[in-house]
C-alpha cells in the first residue's frame, strides 16, 4: 500500500490541504493516521472527476442525469431544473458526465472473506453484473449500491474491512434504492459510470464507450 501525506494529497488533486481534509471527513479519501493518506485513493478521486476537474452536480441532480440518460422521468428534480439538465446532457461529452455525476454516491472499498460475495450481494443494489453486457468477463467482485445510513451496519455485518484495492466496492447514497435498483435495471448507464471511474483501462474504456453511446442516443 502506497500513502502519501496530506500536502502530496493536495498538490496531486491541485486543492488546498484544507480541501483534502474536507474530503477525508467525507469518507472521498482514506486517511490511515493523521496527516497520511491512502495513494489509491487519490488516485481513484482523480479517476471519478475527470481531467477537467468538473464540478459535481447534487446527488438529485447526478440521479436526474441518469434517469434521463436511461429513458426515465426524474420525478425528484424540478421541472424548470430538468429542462436545464436536458440541455447540459445535450452538450456534453463522457468524460464531464463522469465528473459531474460523481455526487450520485460515496464509494468505499473493502476487502473480506471470498464466502461473503453472495450473501453481499443480495443486499445491494448490484451493478457489477450489468458490466458483462458491456463485453467485460464475469467477475467474483461486488459493485453496488446501499443506503447511506446502512453502510456502516452493512461492513460490520459482513466483516468487510477497509482496503481501496479489495474487491468489494459499497456506493452509499441517499437516493431511495428502489429508484437506484430501477435505474440500474433500466440498461448501461449507472453501470457505464461506475466503470469509467475504475483504474482499470479497459474498464474505464468501456464505461466511457456505453456513455458515449448513450449520451449519442440521447442527443438525437
Amino acid at each position: 500500500m502506497e500513502l502519501v501525506t496530506v500536502g502530496d494529497a493536495a498538490a496531486r488533486l491541485g486543492v488546498s490541504t484544507r480541501q483534502v481534509q474536507h474530503l477525508v471527513a467525507a469518507g472521498v479519501l482514506r486517511s490511515l493516521a493523521r496527516g497520511v493518506i491512502d495513494a489509491m485513493s487519490v488516485e481513484r478521486y482523480l479517476a471519478s472527476r475527470g481531467s477537467y476537474r468538473w464540478r459535481a452536480w447534487s446527488s438529485p441532480t447526478s440521479w436526474g442525469a441518469v434517469a434521463l440518460l436511461s429513458g426515465h422521468d426524474a420525478r425528484w428534480v424540478g421541472t424548470a431544473q430538468r429542462s436545464r439538465l436536458r440541455r447540459q446532457l445535450h452538450a456534453m461529452a463522457a468524460e464531464e458526465l463522469v465528473g459531474r455525476a460523481r455526487g450520485r454516491a460515496v464509494a468505499s472499498r473493502y476487502t473480506g472473506h471470498t464466502s461473503t460475495a453472495g450473501r453481499l450481494r443480495g443486499q445491494v443494489v448490484d451493478s457489477s453484473r450489468a458490466s458483462e453486457a458491456l463485453g467485460l468477463t464475469a467477475t467474483v467482485a461486488v459493485d453496488g449500491y446501499v443506503a447511506a445510513a446502512e453502510l456502516d451496519a452493512i461492513a460490520a455485518r459482513h466483516g468487510l474491512i477497509p482496503d481501496e484495492a479489495g474487491p468489494f466496492t459499497l456506493r452509499a447514497t441517499d437516493m431511495p434504492l428502489d429508484v437506484v435498483a430501477q435505474l440500474a435495471s433500466a440498461g448501461p448507464v449507472l453501470a457505464a459510470l461506475d466503470l469509467a471511474e475504475s483504474l482499470d483501462v479497459r474498464e474505464r474504456r468501456a464505461g466511457l464507450d456505453a456513455l458515449t453511446s448513450a449520451l449519442a442516443r440521447f442527443h438525437d
